[in-house]
């Protein structure tokens, strides 16, 4: 059973067998689908899977807390499990490869700025937006 199953289990969602197949493609990625994307990789688990299911799918989970949905300027939502790991997103606008960072002083200055204006940080999203350094550039 994939991660997402179990907290679909442990917030009382009934999981069709669509669903489970969905779950288990969204545990297992890697990357940030899109609903898209999902629908072509849930299809070639069964072919009987709707696009209308994936968007119903997503949104059941998102609802529930145990995906989150992120638009990175693109156009499209895309979908990562939820999890207690904070990390943030570098996405190349070149690609649309989405990069997941931990950067701990990017960290502290966050809660420092919210201290100074007057404010304790409960939460934050950070996104930042790249193309590729040349060569020439890197260093």
């Amino acid at each position: 059973m994939s991660r997402i199953e179990k907290l679909c289990q442990e917030n009382g969602l009934g999981l069709t067998e669509q669903r489970r197949v969905i779950a288990r493609i969204l545990s297992e990625a890697d990357d940030h689908p899109d609903a898209e994307e999902l629908h072509r990789r849930a299809a070639g688990v069964d072919r009987n899977i709707s696009l209308a299911t994936v968007y119903r799918t997503v949104k059941l989970f998102e609802e529930a807390g145990i995906i989150e949905r992120h638009d990175f300027r693109d156009g499209r939502s895309r979908f990562e499990e939820a999890t207690d790991d904070h990390h943030d997103h570098l996405i190349d606008v070149r690609t649309g490869d989405v990069i997941e960072f931990v950067n701990e002083e990017i960290e502290r200055l966050q809660v420092e700025i919210a201290r100074k204006l007057g404010y304790k940080l409960v939460d934050h999203r950070l996104e930042l937006y790249g193309v590729p350094l040349d060569d020439s550039e890197k260093s």
